[in-house]
């Protein structure tokens, strides 16, 4: 059994510099502060996975020209992950001219410049933290790719893999398949020949269950209806009925029930993938939403980490504070202790 050490249990810190919604330095300065951090490592956790979303580091009205106070979230990051010994994972959550949640604008893939832009930022990462501790810090290219194929990234990934390579020739670097880093989509990412590579997909299975109601799944907005774990699905017939354009989403939860079972299902190709390459492999995301009933949360949380931890397979919970997915609320109260205990779990 494959496992990545110290990268077992960790959190996102979702929400922080990445999926905010505005540029606001006062959020920035106050939503993530050291005793976050001290709290995180106190429950045992061993690592944390940042989103960051380029504009904090540079401007499409100034590209190349980086921000200082942007990088500065980092450093400080950095500083208390040293502190409390936690391992940290950088993740590239928005880049020039792609994001997971604006999928008709993207443009990465077929402009050079955008990816000379991309490049460059992670040129700019591997200069400016070449010297921080190995493994300890890990740089994930990007988040959640979506595209036809996965050919189109699987070269402007090995390109970015050369550019920090040119600067850092033992930083680990995490590489994410396609189709919101699908589980499905491992088989068909390209195979670096390098031995500081990590591979990286998210779990979110079953979607109606995990995401029920959530406001940006059209499918499951229009399906406005509480589900539990485990269980069936209810009023799921009648509802296609009335929705058949819907059919093709819930087709692989149609007459089944949610459990164990289910997600053994779900999580067989990031298992074969090991099986096939022996190569480290991490799960980057994985989390239900908070509209779920906390008991129903409380056994798919159980389940999902048991299933990972039986494979090796480590972790980051979705997400630390304030977002649909949480573990502490915006004034910086614990929800809920015993899903904390389950998902800190080495």
């Amino acid at each position: 059994m494959e496992t990545f050490a110290g990268f077992q249990a960790g959190v996102n810190l979702g929400g922080w510099i990445s999926q905010y919604g505005s540029f606001d330095y006062e959020h920035f300065e106050t939503f993530i502060q050291e005793e976050d951090i001290a709290r995180i490592a106190s429950w045992g956790m061993d690592h944390i996975r940042l989103p960051m979303d380029y504009p904090i580091f540079e401007s499409d009205d100034n590209p190349f020209s980086y921000n200082e106070r942007g990088f500065g979230y980092v450093d400080r990051t950095i500083e208390w992950c040293e502190k409390y010994n936690l391992n940290l994972i950088l993740d590239l959550h928005r880049a020039p001219g792609f994001s997971f949640n604006t999928l008709e604008e993207n443009r990465l893939f077929q402009n050079v410049d955008l990816q000379e832009r991309f490049l460059a930022l992670w040129e700019t990462f591997a200069r400016r933290y070449r010297k921080v501790e190995r493994p300890t810090l890990i740089f994930e290219l990007m988040n959640e790719v979506v595209l036809p194929t996965s050919a189109p990234w699987n070269e402007l990934a090995q390109r970015a893999v050369r550019r920090i390579r040119s600067v850092d020739a033992e930083r680990w670097i995490m590489i994410g398949g396609n189709h919101y880093n699908s589980a499905w989509t491992l088989k068909d990412l390209v195979r670096v020949d390098d031995p500081h590579i990590v591979y990286t997909f998210h779990f979110y299975e079953p979607m109606p269950f995990t995401h029920q109601k959530a406001y940006w799944v059209d499918f499951l907005k229009t399906f406005d209806t509480s589900t539990t774990y485990p269980g069936e699905i209810p009023h799921l017939e009648e509802f296609l009925a009335q929705h058949p354009e819907y059919a093709e989403q819930f087709a692989a939860y149609r007459g089944k029930v949610m459990n164990l079972d289910m997600l053994r299902y779900f999580i067989q190709p990031a298992v074969d993938f090991l099986e096939q390459t022996h190569l480290p492999l991490y799960c980057g995301e994985y989390g239900a939403i908070d509209h779920a009933p906390l008991e129903s949360r409380l056994n798919w949380h159980r389940d999902i980490v048991e299933l990972l931890r039986q494979h090796g397979i480590g972790r980051a919970v979705w997400s630390y504070k304030e977002m649909n997915f949480r573990l502490v609320n915006w004034k910086g109260e614990v929800e809920s202790p015993e899903l904390v205990k389950i998902v800190s779990q080495r």
